[in-house]
C-alpha cells in the first residue's frame, strides 16, 4: 500500500495537507463553503461540471442578515465588499444548456462575463461530448475542496435522508429526491497544489494565465471539524488528449493499483459500474482463495433515458462478469433507501481499501472517467506505522456504512468484528427488510436495445478517437500478476 502514491503513474502531485476532513452530503458542504469563501482575501476559484445561480446554501438554516443565502447574491456580496478579491468561475460549455433548460436566469452569467471581479468562462477546451467534470473551489490557494458535489440543483441533503425534506427543494419549488454526496475540504500545500490545477484548467480554457496571489489567514470553514493532520495526499486526474495536452490517466491507474493492492476489504461507492477494466480487476480478486471482499454502493438506478439504457445496461453486464467470478461469496453490489425505503441518489465517488487508502473525488466507475473527462481526486494513503491515520479510516468507512444501514458506527464495528472481520456478513447482520437500509442491485436480462446500448460507447467513451488504453510500467512491474486479466 505505501508504494500506491507515486507521482507521474498513480498521481500527479504529492503535497501535504495540514488539515484535511471529509464532508458528507452536499448540506455540511455547502455551509462549509460558504463559510471559507467570506473569509476569502484575494482568490477564489469555482471549477465544475455545473453551477446554478439560483440554489441556497443554506436552505434549512434562517435567514442570515449579514450575508445573501442565494449563490449568485453571496457571490456579488463577496465581491462589493472586498475589492481585492478576485472570484474566477469556470463551467462547461455544454453544461449551459442545462442551465438555460431548467430555466436559470442568464442574469448572473451574462453580467459576469463582463465583469471586473467576478469572472465566468465556459468551458470548451474538449474533445467532442467530453465533459469537465472536476469538482473543485480553492479559496486563497489555502484552503481547497475537491470531490463530487456540484453547487447545482438537486445537491442539497442531509445525511438522514428524510423523506419530503422542506429544504430539498428546487429553486422552482418542487421536491427533490434523496442524495448521497461526499467531498473534501483540506489545507496546506495540498490546497495550493489543487489552485495550480485550477489555473492550469483555466489557462487552457481561456489561454489566460492567472497569477499566484499570495496572502494571510486561514479561510478554514467554521465549525468544519478537522478529520486528519499532516498527512501526505496524492492529486490524481483525468484529462483526454486535447491539442497540445498529452492523456492524463492517473486516477485509472491508481484505481487498477489500489484494488491490486487491496488485502481484506474494498469499500466503493460510486454513480456508475461501467468501466469493464475495473470490473475485470475486481473479478479477479475475487477469484482468488484469500482475496478481498468487494462491497459496491450505486444508486438505484441512473437519471435520464439514454443514460438509463447506456449505463444501467453496462451494470448489468459488468454484474455478471464480477458474480460469476465471485466464487466465494465475497461482492455485494447495493443501494440505499431512506427510513420511507425511498431509493437514495448515490453520487458519491469514494473508495476505501482496508485500513490504508482512501480516495475521494470526481471520477466514476465508467468509462469516462478513465480517460475522456476532465476529473480531480484526492488519495490518502497511510504507513504501516501510521495506527492512528489507519484506525481514522476504517472509522470513516464504518460512519458511511453505519449511514446507509441506519444504525450506529458502535454497531457496525462490532459486527465486523463478530464475523471476524468481514464487512459482507456484517451488512448482511445488521441489514434490515424495513426502514433505513441497503437493497441488492437485482440481476435481470437484458433486452435486445439495452444489448446494443451495453456494447456501445456513446453515451460512455473510453478514450478520445484514435486514443488506446496502454497499461502503464508502473502497474505492469508491481501489479500485473493481480491485474493480468484488465491490462
Amino acid at each position: 500500500m505505501r508504494d500506491i502514491l507515486e507521482e507521474g503513474e498513480t498521481c500527479w502531485r504529492i503535497a501535504k495537507a495540514e488539515r484535511l476532513s471529509i464532508i458528507v452530503d452536499a448540506a455540511d458542504f455547502f455551509s462549509a463553503a460558504k463559510s471559507a469563501m467570506t473569509k476569502a482575501k484575494r482568490s477564489i476559484y469555482l471549477i465544475g461540471w455545473d453551477f446554478d445561480t439560483r440554489i441556497r446554501l443554506e436552505p434549512a438554516a434562517e435567514k442570515h442578515a449579514e450575508w445573501p443565502d442565494q449563490l449568485g447574491s453571496f457571490l456579488n456580496a463577496l465581491a462589493r465588499r472586498n475589492e481585492d478579491l478576485d472570484i474566477r468561475i469556470l463551467k462547461w460549455d455544454i453544461g449551459l444548456i442545462n442551465s438555460i433548460t431548467r430555466g436559470e436566469t442568464p442574469f448572473y452569467m451574462l453580467k459576469w462575463v463582463f465583469d471586473k471581479r467576478i469572472h465566468l468562462k465556459l468551458d470548451g477546451a474538449h474533445p467532442a461530448m467530453s465533459a469537465h467534470h472536476m469538482k473543485l473551489l480553492v479559496i486563497d490557494d489555502r484552503v481547497a475542496f475537491c470531490g463530487g458535489i456540484d453547487m447545482t440543483v438537486g445537491r442539497w441533503d442531509t445525511r438522514d435522508h428524510a423523506e419530503n425534506a422542506p429544504a430539498r427543494r428546487s429553486p422552482m419549488g418542487f421536491a427533490q429526491e434523496p442524495w448521497h454526496d461526499a467531498t473534501t475540504c483540506l489545507s496546506g500545500p495540498a490546497a495550493a497544489a489543487l489552485g495550480e490545477v485550477a489555473r492550469r484548467r483555466w489557462k487552457l480554457a481561456t489561454d489566460e494565465d492567472l497569477d499566484v496571489e499570495h496572502c494571510d489567514g486561514d479561510p478554514w470553514p467554521e465549525g468544519l471539524e478537522v478529520g486528519f493532520e499532516d498527512v501526505d495526499i496524492g492529486i490524481a486526474r483525468t484529462a483526454p488528449e486535447y491539442a497540445e495536452r498529452k492523456q492524463i490517466v492517473e486516477i485509472e491507474t491508481a484505481k487498477l493499483a489500489i484494488i491490486a493492492a487491496v488485502k481484506k476489504t474494498l469499500y466503493i461507492e460510486s454513480q456508475y459500474f461501467a468501466s469493464r477494466r475495473i470490473a475485470k480487476a475486481i473479478a479477479e480478486r475475487l477469484k482468488e482463495e484469500d482475496g478481498p471482499e468487494v462491497v459496491l454502493i450505486n444508486p438505484q438506478g441512473c437519471e435520464g433515458y439514454l443514460e438509463a439504457k447506456a449505463m444501467d445496461s453496462a451494470r448489468i453486464r459488468l454484474m455478471k462478469l464480477v458474480q460469476d467470478a465471485d466464487r466465494h461469496d465475497r461482492f455485494r453490489l447495493f443501494y440505499p433507501v431512506n427510513d420511507a425505503r425511498t431509493p437514495i441518489y448515490v453520487h458519491a465517488k469514494m473508495m476505501f481499501a482496508d485500513d490504508r487508502i482512501i480516495k475521494i473525488g470526481s471520477a466514476n466507475l465508467n468509462n469516462r472517467s478513465m480517460g475522456y473527462d476532465t476529473e480531480c481526486d484526492v488519495v490518502l494513503a497511510a504507513r504501516p506505522d501510521q495506527d492512528i491515520l489507519r484506525d481514522k479510516i476504517i472509522a470513516t468507512r464504518n460512519d458511511l456504512v453505519a449511514e446507509h444501514l441506519g444504525r450506529t458506527v458502535e454497531e457496525v464495528g462490532e459486527a465486523i468484528a463478530a464475523h471476524g472481520g468481514s464487512l459482507v456478513r456484517a451488512i448482511d447482520a445488521l441489514n434490515r427488510n424495513n426502514g433505513r437500509g441497503l437493497v441488492p442491485v437485482p440481476m435481470r436480462e437484458l433486452t435486445a436495445d439495452e444489448e446494443m446500448f451495453a456494447e456501445s460507447d456513446i453515451a460512455d467513451p473510453e478514450r478520445p478517437a484514435g486514443r488506446r488504453y496502454r497499461a502503464s510500467r508502473f502497474l505492469k512491474q508491481r501489479f500485473g500478476r493481480k491485474l493480468k486479466a484488465a491490462l
